[in-house]
């Protein structure tokens, strides 16, 4: 198996999975594919841009059974491109039982020449009592064990789920068991029942849990996940891969999806799309048969997921994931609540520091409390603490916009300020003390901001930090920055300096006039 990664932003990123002499690019949604009743074509799905799906191998192996062998699951199902399999996972979720060996399933996925095969694991599912979650982590464990012989003859590609649902230690302890074992995925099992009952925090929780354990070189697949809603959350977390037969379940139920959400067709009046499907119009879709309007609400489905996977690998490249998935957020109550906990929680900094790049082709955008928690910010708060400035006398710059025009002035009069024996700093939302010597390092001046009169507990530390060695402290100020300026000398103040304020004034006559 090699896995190469092209592109990162937060844990997100744009890999390419090499399967069978072929390449597969990450993070991909995989739809689901019944191998008996299967109401959209599987090559119709390939068509629509679709190079890889998942199908299962249980209700196969009951299906065909020994013809799968011989034509192979991609002639089963009618589709060229990559096929992953499910050996009845699910199955076991739903019904409880499967009737098969899980040697057995192992080795059909094997024979019936899968791409991805996946081990007979046993979903813990959503709110199960903790001696029942003991028991489906360690049956999966048992399983991948029994089922070593198998994987290591090799074949397909293997997959190794991770069990635990909402109960985070034995996810802990799934992933640490599972990891010792030669897998070349692994599996987030159980997301289904959490996405269905909203509770979106869960799922971070979860994820993140799973993911501080799982090898940074294997790609991680989340089960079940496949709402234009939680994508961009689940990318930025670090899943590579997903799978769900939400486009056709969803079709079923007259349900229509948006990059915001999921709408019962007949409460539209107008169709906000315009795949080769809403090009018929409202009223067309309306008028179809039962039948038809199902098959032409699960290809829009369809298109729509593929429409949200390229606009978060649009993110990733252009290094704005954190900007996308904050929009989704506004989707949704609990979605907002559960991308609140992934950006603002300590615990998953470092995982979402890890992959976000030092410098960016393109500024930043920074709209409100959340995003004091964005790497780039905090980076600069921790690298601007470690640095010894000392002298006699600050000089605090508080502008009234942070436009172009303010650091462009800066830098023409950059050696003026150098050979000053004052120290300047630009006091600045978000980013605190910023030294004139490093202002132009990316993110301070390369970034668009709404502006903050309170100042963040990060910015207060940073001010302490800084600051604390000099004897007298001048805060600069500009019409409109009254309260911010306020605000500040509160804080100077209490490091016990001599504190001054001048302004109102024109920061950038200010700059002139040195």
């Amino acid at each position: 198996m090699t896995f190469e990664v092209k592109y990162t932003d937060l844990a997100g990123r744009i890999g390419r999975l090499h399967i069978k002499g072929r390449w597969l690019e990450t993070p991909i949604y995989l739809p689901v594919i019944h191998p008996v009743n299967q109401p959209i074509p599987s090559s119709q799905i390939f068509d629509i841009g679709y190079n890889a799906v998942i199908t299962n191998a249980y209700i196969t192996y009951r299906k065909y059974g020994e013809e799968a062998k011989e034509r192979g699951i991609h002639s089963i199902i009618g589709f060229p491109g990559i096929v992953m399999t499910d050996s009845g996972g699910y199955q076991i979720l739903e019904y409880g039982e499967v009737k098969v060996d899980p040697i057995e399933i192992a080795e059909y996925q094997r024979d019936i020449k899968s791409d991805i095969a996946v081990i007979l694991d046993t979903p813990t599912g959503y709110r199960t009592p903790r001696d029942r979650a003991v028991e489906t982590v360690r049956k999966t464990i048992k399983v991948a064990l029994d089922t070593l012989p198998v994987i290591e003859k090799g074949g397909p590609l293997w997959v190794g789920p991770i069990q635990g649902g909402d109960h985070l230690d034995l996810v802990s302890y799934s992933v640490k068991e599972m990891t010792k074992l030669p897998f070349d995925l692994f599996a987030i099992g159980s997301p289904v029942e959490i996405m269905n009952n909203y509770d979106f925090t869960t799922l971070v929780k979860i994820v993140m849990t799973a993911k501080a354990g799982l090898p940074l070189g294997k790609p991680v697949h989340l089960f079940g996940a496949g709402h234009p809603l939680t994508m961009a959350l689940a990318v930025a977390m670090g899943c590579d891969l997903f799978d769900s037969a939400s486009y056709i379940l969803f079709a079923r139920e007259g349900r229509y999806m948006t990059f915001y959400g999921v709408k019962r067709l007949e409460e539209l009046t107008e169709l906000p799309c315009c795949c080769s499907i809403c090009s018929k119009g409202l009223r067309e879709i309306l008028e179809m048969t039962d039948d038809e309007k199902v098959k032409a609400l699960a290809l829009h489905n369809l298109y729509v997921l593929k429409a949200e996977l390229n606009a978060i690998k649009n993110a990733i490249r252009e290094g704005r994931l954190w900007e996308y998935v904050s929009i989704k957020s506004k989707s949704h109550p609990a979605l907002y609540k559960a991308v609140k906990e992934l950006f603002t929680n300590k615990k998953y900094f470092k995982y979402l520091d890890e992959g976000t790049p030092m410098f960016k082709e393109r500024a930043i955008f920074l709209f409100d409390e959340i995003d004091r928690h964005r790497p780039e910010v905090v980076r600069h708060h921790e690298r601007v603490r470690s640095l010894r400035i000392r002298g006699e006398k600050a000089i605090l710059l508080v502008p009234e916009t942070y436009e172009a025009a303010l650091f462009i002035k800066i830098r023409r009069n950059i050696r003026e300020f150098l050979e000053r024996g004052d120290k300047f700093f630009i006091a600045s939302p978000y980013f605190g003390p910023i030294p004139i010597e490093v202002h132009d390092v990316y993110p301070l001046s390369q970034n668009t901001m709404v502006e903050l009169d309170e100042i963040g507990e990060e910015e207060v530390e940073s001010y302490r930090k800084v600051l604390e060695s000099f004897k007298e402290i001048v805060v600069v100020f500009e019409r409109g920055k009254e309260r911010f300026s306020y605000n500040l000398m509160g804080i100077l103040k209490d490091l016990g300096k001599e504190v001054s304020r001048k302004g109102p004034v024109r920061i950038l006559d200010f700059i002139d006039n040195l």
